[in-house]
């Protein structure tokens, strides 16, 4: 995303945007968006097109909140990695170590929460069960990960040696 913004912004925005637009024209009862936890303070392209897509997504509902009858709920859900899932790290660093490297790390002090896939889909199911419209839900991930202790590990468990950059 960070090498095409234009294609982030178009698919994490206007994606979104268009999807919400379309829920509240067919009368969809919920909609969950998913997001991830790098819309917090964001400081990529990734994360601050997640981010613009979740303000819209709750002026949306905070609209929708003062009509009468049946409207739609917006959800939104925050993700940290979700492992197993396509653009995981962890198969990336998998990927980078069977090609003898490098396996690249943007910081050696980023950190990053994981979850598994099971637990992300019950986010998503709980979500759009229990919410009531407007609010961000975030699935207790326990502690972080130094991401270059995970390539460190990821590496010391293969039995190669690999560089990490």
């Amino acid at each position: 995303m960070e090498d095409n913004p234009s294609e982030c912004v178009l698919a994490n925005v206007k994606g979104t945007c268009n999807m919400a637009d379309m829920a509240v024209k067919y009368g969809v009862d919920s909609f969950v968006m998913v997001s991830t936890d790098k819309a917090v303070n964001p400081t990529n392209v990734m994360g601050c097109s997640k981010r613009i897509a979740e303000i819209y997504v709750q002026s949306l509902s905070k609209k929708l909140s003062k009509q009468e009858g049946k409207v739609t709920r917006f959800i939104t859900t925050r993700f940290g990695n979700v492992l197993g899932s396509n653009g995981s790290v962890i198969p990336r660093f998998k990927e980078q170590i069977a090609k003898g490297g490098p396996v690249t790390v943007t910081h050696p002090d980023i950190i990053r929460y994981f979850m598994t896939i099971p637990e992300a889909a019950s986010l998503v199911l709980q979500a759009g069960t229990y919410a009531d419209g407007g609010e961000i839900f975030v699935l207790d991930m326990g502690e972080p990960v130094k991401i270059y202790d995970l390539a460190k590990t990821l590496i010391k468990m293969s039995g190669k040696n690999v560089p990490i950059e």
